[in-house]
């Protein structure tokens, strides 16, 4: 039988740990669809297109730490760099 003696649930961790979630997944998918990006520059780039991969593969990284820190808008860093390496693609492969 219940003894009624177990804690109300904490609805505001709740809420955050949710949200901290969904901003890790938005940064995640974004920085993974970068990811695609860069490897089609090392792949079908030549010279230039390897070299702008890499720098856009650590300028990934470090916007997907900011985009984690920032939170909620935490994924318009990593949206950013996304453009950005899409454009060199087209420029470069």
């Amino acid at each position: 039988m219940s003894d009624n003696s177990a804690p109300a649930m904490d609805y505001e961790a709740h809420e955050a740990t949710y949200e901290g979630f969904i901003n890790f997944s938005k940064v995640g998918t974004v920085a993974v669809l970068n990811i695609v990006l860069c490897l089609i520059l090392f792949s079908f780039g030549g010279t230039a297109a390897t070299v702008f991969g890499w720098l856009m593969l650590i300028a990934t990284l470090v916007a997907g730490s900011i985009g984690l820190a920032l939170g909620a808008k935490g994924w318009v860093p990593s949206a950013a760099v996304f453009v950005l390496t899409a454009l060199l693609a087209i420029l470069t492969v």
